[in-house]
């Protein structure tokens, strides 16, 4: 029987090629673009799914308030945390410190290279995570001052074959450090990643007599816990305040501020957490869903197109189900029949989505910015997915049609007295609303996030980017003659004829900065009324280099003694300071952590980030000899030519530094990378869920106009033109696309309008944004409609009135 059903189901597919086309190519292109959604999903959740304790670990996150209001969430906090919560709370098994360094050059015999991802780590690092270590013992690698721990990759380029552990390297060209161990390069899909661990006995002697380990007013530290299993974290982050009240509450007594620190979860640190200093850019949950969402539609609308055809087709196939029931055929077969169908086509289009998949994956790893590979194919998490859409795609797409079939009556049908019931016909365009309610409310989405993308890249950052080039900071370097180095660099730089001014900056614009400090108030006042700031180290050039404008005061200059104790405010530190107007705080001194400083300038506002974020109180300190990023402003026209002369000069002057530089425009406009990918991503898919849908509105359209073939015969020998019938064809299809856009416009709306309020700056929703989806999809539908609406109008009537 079964081998019967599938028998029949293929004649039937080969019979009507143009439905099986349409079919399976719909169902196809949903199924595909599911997977590849999945697929990235499944990515985006697996983040540190690896550790086996990873249930236990969570990160410690620093929250600091200034008179009671909320200042900065820190992902890297305060030094004394870990230790500290270890001693004071038995839930608390093991602790890793972690503390970034930045990158740094690593030199052995001949072979020397840069490494961009250095972190100090205590020695529990490879007890509480599970980063497997190739070779050297996990609990003593990190005990010793003086180890480092590198990555295999690194470790294969300063050793090649030989093991390395025991062997001495230099850093940074100045300091030896022994190799204790080998661990393996860290996977993609965690949220942090390091080339080489630094112990952390080894930074205690570094800074002595300082002791961290009592620092709670030191921020920049990674803390991890290693809870013991079943700690109820609410009631643990209940202790904390008392303690960090009995150990640091004078401190913030004295500067009338807080700390309170909470529990994340490991595992959920990339999708829900974007601190400060987080050790990688993390994801966004809400985009992972939101795409998760689009797949789901796609895939809906694909099975919707094959119920709606299937249903539409229902009275051609009727004289058959009359005919099956006449000779003894029983519902239960007839269901079985039609399901096998369902089954067969399904089947066919799953083959058909695994080779689209494969032909696409290169061009979606492109967009997304993953690296899913072919290697997902011997994954549980490829086919189970794949295995489960198959199922449920077969199955429920089936089932309504197949009982719509199988439940005409053989005498009816055999004297030819068929009707489409109404229920039939509000159910099918019931469906195409849905369909199109939902492209279009993908489409208003794509066009917000793209609109929004524009808009923050048109705005004045009230700071002038253009023609500047950067170079990172040199590493390797003598203190006692860097400033002379600095100065004489510049110098020549100067003399080049494509170089207009030169200046050096703790960060520079596209940057964060990480140099928070608290405590900051006027000369004179109690401790109690400092507050926080975010400070940029600059020299004399940084305001003309990058045409920073001044509202009040002056600029910098060497002309004035006493500027390297000055500072420049910009407007948001001056209100924070407690001035409405910026002249009234020119000459002010400022305490600025038991130093006294002059505020001789204020400047207008200026975007330091993207304008996903606000407006920031910065503090612009002049530090002459500041070792930071060099920012080269150059002639228009003149900055292919310019880069070999001035990497002449660097390496003259910085030998032994990597000459590493990035054109400011293309480094700020970086930041807003994840929000095109995200947009290319929903593009392509909503570009998909219209096609679908407009694959499944063909093939109606060819059985509604197939259907009304005689009444169509009948207007024109009444008089009716060609433009009249397709006028009255296309007006049913047009009502329900604007049904569609009634119902999606006020959810695309709410939708786009909660999104874009995650942004500081963000622009307005306009009315465009829904009417143009809705004149897009109107303009496509028609036009889908139109083949066979046209084909119908001008079909001679003598042959039209012949049909039955």
């Amino acid at each position: 029987m079964i081998k019967s059903y599938f028998k029949i189901a293929w004649r039937n597919i080969v019979r009507n090629k143009a439905f099986s086309a349409i079919n399976i190519v719909g169902l196809a292109l949903g199924i595909a673009a599911c997977i590849l959604i999945l697929q990235y999903v499944a990515f985006e959740l697996s983040f540190d799914n690896f550790h086996a304790n990873g249930d236990q670990i969570y990160r410690v996150r620093q929250d600091r308030y200034n008179e009671g209001k909320l200042s900065t969430e820190w992902a890297a906090g305060a030094f004394a945390v870990g230790n500290s919560f270890k001693e004071a709370y038995p839930e608390v098994e093991d602790y890793v410190k972690l503390i970034n360094r930045g990158s740094m050059v690593l030199d052995h015999g001949e072979r020397s290279f840069k490494v961009e991802k250095v972190y100090i780590s205590s020695s529990s690092f490879f007890s509480v995570f599970s980063y497997p270590l190739i070779n050297g013992n996990p609990k003593t690698a990190l005990t010793e001052t003086n180890t480092v721990v590198l990555s295999a990759s690194v470790a294969k380029k300063l050793f090649g074959s030989e093991n390395p552990v025991g062997k001495i390297i230099q850093i940074n060209k100045r300091k030896s450090a022994k190799v204790t161990g080998v661990f393996e390069d860290m996977p993609a899909n965690t949220h942090f990643k390091t080339d080489i661990l630094i112990s952390y006995a080894t930074f205690l002697n570094d800074v002595k007599p300082e002791n961290p380990d009592l620092a709670w007013q030191w921020d920049g530290c990674l803390t991890y816990l290693k809870l013991r299993a079943g700690t109820n974290i609410p009631k643990l982050e209940a202790k904390f305040p008392a303690l960090v009240d009995k150990l640091a509450g004078e401190d913030h007594k004295k500067y009338n501020s807080a700390a309170v620190y909470l529990l994340q979860p490991l595992k959920d640190i990339h999708l829900y957490s974007h601190l400060m200093m987080e050790a990688e850019p993390n994801g966004d949950g809400n985009t992972v869903y939101l795409l998760l969402g689009i797949a789901f539609f796609i895939v809906v609308i694909a099975w919707v197109n094959y119920i709606n055809l299937s249903t539409a087709r229902a009275i051609n196939r009727a004289r058959e189900v009359g005919v099956r029931k006449a000779v003894g055929s029983q519902r239960s077969q007839l269901i079985g029949q039609f399901m096998t169908e369902s089954v067969l086509l399904n089947g066919l289009a799953v083959v058909l989505a695994l080779i689209l998949v494969a032909l696409s994956l290169p061009k979606f790893n492109e967009i997304s910015g993953q690296q899913l590979s072919f290697a997902l194919l011997g994954s549980r998490m490829f086919w189970l997915p794949l295995i489960t859409l198959f199922i449920v795609g077969a199955f429920f797409s089936g089932l309504y049609p197949a009982f719509v079939l199988s439940g005409f009556k053989p005498v009816v049908v055999l004297k030819g007295k068929v009707s489409t019931s109404t229920k039939g016909i509000l159910l099918r365009k019931s469906l195409v609303v849905f369909q199109f309610a939902a492209s279009l409310f993908l489409l208003v989405g794509t066009l917000t996030v793209f609109q929004q993308i524009r808009y923050m890249r048109q705005q004045s950052l009230g700071i002038n980017i253009d023609q500047t080039l950067v170079i990172n900071p040199p590493i390797v370097a003598d203190d006692s003659t860097f400033m002379r180095q600095m100065s004489a660099f510049k110098d020549e730089l100067l003399r080049q004829s494509g170089v207009k001014s030169v200046t050096a900056s703790t960060v520079v614009p596209g940057q964060p900065s990480q140099w928070n400090a608290g405590g900051i108030r006027l000369k004179g006042t109690d401790e109690s009324a400092g507050k926080q700031y975010r400070i940029i180290g600059v020299d004399y050039d940084f305001l003309k280099t990058y045409d920073l404008k001044l509202v009040s005061g002056r600029n910098f200059s060497k002309e004035f003694g006493s500027d390297p104790k000055a500072v420049i405010f910009n407007k948001m530190a001056v209100k924070q300071l407690g001035f409405s107007n910026p002249d009234q705080a020119i000459g002010k001194e400022i305490n600025f952590w038991g130093e006294i400083f002059t505020i001789v300038g204020v400047t207008d506002n200026f975007h330091q980030q993207s304008l996903k974020d606000a407006y920031e109180p910065l503090i612009i300190r002049l530090i002459p000899d500041i070792r930071g990023y060099f920012s080269v402003k150059l002639s228009t026209g003149q900055a292919n030519t310019s880069v070999a002369g001035i990497q002449s000069e660097w390496n003259r002057f910085f030998p032994g530094n990597p000459f590493e530089y990035s054109f400011l425009d293309d480094r700020f406009n970086d930041q807003y990378k994840a929000d095109q990918r995200f947009g290319q991503v929903f593009g392509v898919f909503t570009g998909l869920a219209i096609l679908v849908a407009c694959l499944g509105l063909f093939g109606l359209a060819s059985f509604t106009t197939a259907q009304r073939t005689k009444e169509i015969g009948i207007r024109k020998v009444l008089g009716s033109s060609v433009y009249a019938i397709v006028e009255m064809l296309y007006r049913e299809f047009a009502i329900l696309i604007l049904i569609s856009f009634v119902i999606s416009a006020p959810l695309a709306w709410f939708a786009t309008n909660r999104w874009l309020n995650g942004y500081a700056f963000r622009t307005d929703i306009q009315w465009w944004l829904f009417a143009a989806p809705f004149v897009l999809v109107l303009l496509i539908a028609l036009l889908t409609v139109s083949f066979q609406s046209i084909k119908a109008a001008l079909m001679n009537p003598v042959k039209s009135l012949k049909s039955e």
